[in-house]
């Protein structure tokens, strides 16, 4: 199916169990048309069951989409680490405390983001499982073999938005149909929304497409069986997390006793990662030759992503707002767009790629603006008279008011290539935005064989090669910096910081919160208002 012919246009009817769910979330009908149109015939029962629902993949409000929006998954996942920060600047990004809550690890049941991206993933599956339902009760329209597909392919996109629950909130209601009363809606413990989540996947991928997700195309920004590799690939090498329901008593699970069952062998969690991870190397997936390449405004035809939120800025209302809040006002002026002057990369980050040294990592100046800023080989320059220049290494708290870096501390979002013929200020661009691809598999296949015992250097070094850096051995504390050096802004640094233990630890401005020692932080709370809604839903430990 034609992903640029998706459009929304089915009612949606929110169950008691959705209210619960979302917190009364409300959804705009898009159109008034009767059940019995919308489900007239196979094109229109899959264009209104299964190819709808991606359009809540990426977004356009806050905490909408799994990436590209503000107070979602992404800053879940981005400013709670050592790797970036949104520091307050005078008048500029207090927003009540948020920013500095997050970064602090002193945020509450009553976190506004935290509440809202709970209610957007619950959104999604509720929608999902609706999905589910209307595909069951119109399978005349389809064949058999249709029926499993697009079932399968559901059921993957519902795993998919599970996977984020169980990896933010942890202990989350598992909810598989739209008829489940309030009442029997109740919490599972978070193994068990562990093997829910690789049970789905598994049983999905026979009916799954072996096709390329990222290409332009029918199966284009679909879920395929490639995206799932992937997944379990993570929910393997996390399994020693994702299985663990007392993670405040400083006892975790054994990954060489967490088996997983492939093709009818017993694997252990990091041969499960790697067996997944060796699965999506011999589909022809390989890192593109230049680093950037999987970010360029064209980046649909790389060889490296795997699954990508695709984005056109006059087809599609997905918007990627991270470079945008990044820049200075007069870096965004001199584009020819906005900016809001906000995000910025962590001293601890610039000083991991070697910022300032002989041996900056050449990755650098890739990820970020820093220093003296040009555009078009002209100067940027201030109100002040003085060129535009960013200070890594000035940014030396969470609240920087009257320092006399306010508006300048921080190296700032790159990445991305700029797209010029961007809209809306820059937030409607055509680069696709990255959500899994190759790179990431080299190293997640790496960690696995180190954490076996094993030899990662192969993979690690192919990674570091493809950069023009140097060998290095592939010890499990450089994995994690090169993770950084590598994945840096792609929203994955809060799952690795856990996955390594160290998410609890203080680190660079931040000091450890109070109480946090049992690491109970590694897991937000259960919004307050899903809790008052039903007496069931406990709240996680330390809240």
């Amino acid at each position: 199916m034609n992903h640029q012919a998706i459009k929304i246009i089915a009612l949606l009817l929110l169950s008691s169990t959705a209210i619960l769910l979302t917190s009364c979330l409300d959804e705009e009908p898009k159109d008034q048309l009767t059940e019995e149109e919308l489900f007239s015939n196979s094109t229109s029962l899959i264009q209104n069951t299964v190819a709808t629902l991606y359009n809540y993949i990426g977004g356009y409000a806050n905490s909408q989409g799994l990436q590209g929006t503000t107070r979602g998954v992404y800053d879940l996942n981005e400013f709670t680490t050592d790797e970036a920060i949104i520091p307050t600047r005078g008048t500029d990004w207090y927003d009540g405390g948020l920013w500095q809550s997050l970064y602090l690890h002193t945020w509450t049941a009553n976190n506004e983001a935290i509440s809202d991206t709970w209610k957007y993933l619950y959104k999604v599956i509720v929608l999902c499982n609706r999905s589910l339902s209307r595909l069951n009760q119109n399978r005349q329209l389809l064949t058999e073999e249709e029926l499993q597909q697009y079932t399968a392919e559901v059921r993957a996109l519902r795993a998919l938005f599970y996977f984020h629950l169980l990896d933010l909130y942890g202990r989350v209601p598992i909810v598989v149909s739209e008829d489940v009363p309030l009442a029997e809606v109740k919490q599972s413990e978070r193994s068990e929304v562990f093997w829910f989540v690789v049970d789905e996947l598994q049983q999905a991928i026979p009916h799954l497409a072996i096709r390329r997700s990222n290409f332009e195309g029918p199966y284009y920004g679909r879920i395929t069986t490639p995206v799932a590799w992937f997944l379990l690939a993570k929910l393997a090498l996390n399994a020693e997390v994702y299985t663990d329901d007392q993670w405040t008593d400083d006892r975790y699970p054994d990954g060489r006793n967490i088996n997983f069952t492939i093709g009818g062998r017993e694997y252990n969690a990091w041969e499960a990662c790697i067996a997944w991870c060796d699965r999506i190397s011999s589909y022809g997936y390989q890192l593109d030759t230049d680093y950037t390449t999987p970010f360029s405004v064209n980046n649909e035809s790389s060889r490296e992503n795997i699954f990508t939120i695709p984005m056109d800025k006059t087809l599609y209302s997905n918007q990627f707002q991270n470079l945008f809040r990044s820049r200075h006002y007069n870096h965004g002026s001199a584009l020819g767009m906005g900016s809001e002057n906000g995000p910025c990369a962590t001293i601890t980050t610039v000083k991991t790629y070697g910022y300032d040294t002989s041996n900056t990592d050449s990755r650098y100046e890739l990820n970020f603006f820093s220093g003296p800023v040009f555009v078009d080989s002209q100067p940027v320059m201030l109100q002040s008279g003085q060129q535009l220049t960013y200070y890594p290494l000035a940014v030396t708290s969470v609240d920087i008011t009257n320092s006399p870096y306010e508006k300048t501390a921080g190296a700032r979002m790159y990445k991305y290539e700029i797209d010029r013929t961007a809209y809306s200020d820059g937030k409607l661009q055509d680069n696709d935005i990255v959500l899994f691809r190759y790179a990431d598999v080299l190293l997640m296949r790496a960690e696995a064989l180190v954490r076996l015992g094993n030899d990662g250097n192969t993979n690690f070094n192919r990674v570091r090669q493809r950069s023009k850096m140097s060998h290095r051995e592939a010890t499990l504390a450089n994995i994690l910096d090169e993770r950084m050096l590598e994945l840096c802004w792609e929203g994955w640094r809060r799952q690795d910081l856990i996955r390594f233990r160290q998410f609890h630890l203080p680190y660079d401005v931040r000091p450890q919160a109070p109480g946090e020692a049992d690491a109970h932080t590694t897991v937000f709370p259960i919004p307050q208002s899903v809790i008052n809604l039903n007496h069931y839903i406990k709240q996680n430990p330390g809240y």
